[in-house]
């Protein structure tokens, strides 16, 4: 391990232009003196995580990893489900971040109800059972599908635009004041989506490298704006 520590973030589906985008995200994070973050994709993964038996199939894969990873100091689950999050955490490796679980948490902070934009429909009950687990379903304005694959999110094509379109339901109808970009790797979006729909947009990867990195500091006595 290193001086500084070191976050892996792991995209557990196998789409490499995901953890592209993932890596992408994580840049303002990695500043002088700060932890090394590394990004990876889990090979055995899916091409997208989109159902439960695609979430439940990463779950062994992503707990052998973090078994093998002897010089890592933290990771982050970088899938909006949260696959293997328990299991990793059983392995006593260092604090594990789930992204869902994190962006929660941020939204939690930033407003008093919160919706979620998921990639397709077959995620919301997942989703769904995970906030009453946690005991923050009271809090969720609403959660609505782009109807879109991870592949196509993954490509931007038409991306952009369907997210204000969900956005605004979420806020109009819904009435959402604070808003979680329900996949990892569209941290690009967060910027012209906040501006356009004027109210805060999580994105669940830089949440979580924000709770690890913070948490890592933490731990040797540093203070970030040093």
């Amino acid at each position: 391990m290193t001086s500084r520590g070191r976050i892996l973030v792991i995209n557990p589906n196998s789409n490499e232009a995901v953890t592209a985008a993932i890596d992408a995200a994580a840049r303002p994070f990695r500043f002088a003196d700060g932890p090394e973050i590394a990004c990876v994709t889990l090979s055995e993964g899916p091409f997208g995580v989109e159902s439960q038996k695609d979430a439940d199939s990463v779950t062994m894969p992503l707990r052998r990893l973090v078994d093998e990873a002897t010089d890592v100091d933290a990771f982050v689950i970088a899938c909006y489900s949260d696959p293997g999050l328990q299991v990793c955490r059983e392995a006593g490796r260092g604090p594990v971040f789930g992204i869902g679980e994190c962006a929660v948490a941020t939204a939690l902070a930033r407003g008093d109800r919160f919706g979620v934009l998921a990639i397709g429909r077959r995620s919301i009950a997942r989703h769904m059972r995970s906030l009453r687990q946690t005991g923050a379903i009271g809090r969720l304005a609403g959660e609505r599908s782009l109807d879109m694959s991870v592949a196509q999110t993954a490509s931007g094509e038409g991306t952009l635009h369907r997210m204000i379109e969900v956005g605004r339901v979420l806020i109009e109808q819904d009435g959402a004041d604070v808003l979680i970009l329900g996949c990892a790797g569209m941290a690009r979006h967060r910027p012209a989506l906040e501006q356009t729909l004027g109210v805060p947009m999580i994105d669940p990867t830089q949440a979580a490298l924000a709770m690890s990195v913070g948490t890592l500091l933490a731990a040797r006595g540093v203070s970030p704006i040093e």
